[in-house]
């Protein structure tokens, strides 16, 4: 039960990123810069991107006694998926709009990479138990 429960929450996180990333990249290619979600990059990253990153790793420690690679293998494509929208912030990001606004790039692409390493890790870790 704790397996099939794990792959279904991992699998919403894959949805999850998958429909967060395709927004992304709609906004890059409409003339706004505006993607189909109609709620700024901070109310995305909250509701779509937050569970994306905490739902394997719950998925991991909730099967953690169960062999399954498969599981395995979706939580290392949810983690290359938080690396892909981590390295996509840091080439599109604007130096001069950083600075006029404030933000650090780094400073918000860095955790996601981290985070991206981590669930690759697990997942990685949970192939290797299987």
């Amino acid at each position: 039960m704790a397996l099939g429960a794990a792959i279904a929450i991992t699998g919403i996180s894959i949805i999850l990123l998958s429909i967060y990333g395709a927004d992304v990249v709609a906004g890059l290619f409409s003339e706004s810069g505006e993607g189909f979600i109609p709620f700024d990059h901070k109310i995305r990253g909250i509701g779509l991107g937050l569970p994306a990153l905490v739902l394997p790793i719950v998925a991991y420690f909730i099967s953690r006694r169960e062999p399954a690679s498969g599981l395995g293998g979706m939580i290392i494509v949810a983690g290359v998926l938080i690396i892909v929208g981590g390295v996509v912030v840091i080439i599109n990001a604007d130096p001069a709009e950083a600075a006029e606004s404030g933000r650090n790039v780094l400073s918000e692409a860095i955790p996601l990479v981290i985070a991206g390493l981590v669930q690759i890790g697990l997942g990685a870790l949970k192939i290797k138990r299987s």
